[in-house]
């Protein structure tokens, strides 16, 4: 109970941000089921699948179902402070929401990945079966199940995300860089100098480490 007042006050900080998001009018007759929708969110991009009617469905995480059985609370749209709490813990759900609450005052893109996956999209209607069926708790993970992989499973039978792909890729070219290799083994020679653990093994060790990320690089 105290955690979920204590969170209720940190909510109350992104209260007044909630109330102005929704200055945006959405067209709902530019949406037809089945479509892939899309909107940048905080430090990435949320995308959802629409299932007619103004509601939209999509996997997000989200803290709040943690600490709390209030379902009129939890049925709030997810502000960003829910959504990165949720990211943290690695608890996430498959819901329902209306444009709205999903767009979160952002413009949307339709369709956008189809220009992007070489895979034909499904027919709308199973699209939106398979989102529907999916509902409800999941186990996050921001690089192996995220909102692009319930997405793209549910257009185009394809648990993918470019996100991640991307992220990772710039991720290799930092680590697996010359620059890495160089500064791997100054740090290693600095370290075992200044603990006076200066050996062969470790010298060796050390060029190891320093050689495969040069390799790779």
């Amino acid at each position: 109970m105290f955690l979920y007042q204590l969170l209720n006050f940190f909510f109350a900080a992104s209260k007044k941000e909630e109330e102005e998001e929704g200055g945006l009018k959405y067209d709902l007759s530019l949406y037809k089921r089945g479509d892939l929708l899309e909107v940048p969110r905080t430090l990435f991009t949320h995308f959802g699948i629409y299932l007619g009617d103004n509601r939209v469905a999509h996997l997000i995480p989200d803290i709040l179902p943690v600490v709390t059985k209030n379902k009129s609370s939890i049925a709030k749209m997810v502000t960003n402070n829910r959504l990165l709490l949720g990211v943290i813990a690695k608890v996430a759900s498959v819901r329902v929401d209306s444009v709205v609450d999903f767009a979160y005052g952002s413009e949307i893109l339709v369709n956008h990945m189809d220009r992007v996956c070489k895979q034909p999209a499904l027919d709308g209607d199973e699209v939106a079966r398979r989102a529907e069926k999916l509902l409800g708790s999941v186990t996050y993970s921001l690089l192996w199940y995220n909102c692009e992989h319930y997405v793209m499973y549910c257009r185009y039978g394809m648990a993918i995300s470019y996100q991640t792909y991307q992220f990772c890729t710039a991720v290799r070219k930092i680590v697996c860089s010359r620059t890495s290799s160089y500064l791997t083994a100054l740090c290693g020679v600095g370290v075992m100098l200044y603990l006076g653990c200066l050996t062969t093994l470790t010298a060796l060790l050390t060029l190891l480490v320093s050689f495969t990320i040069w390799m790779a690089a």
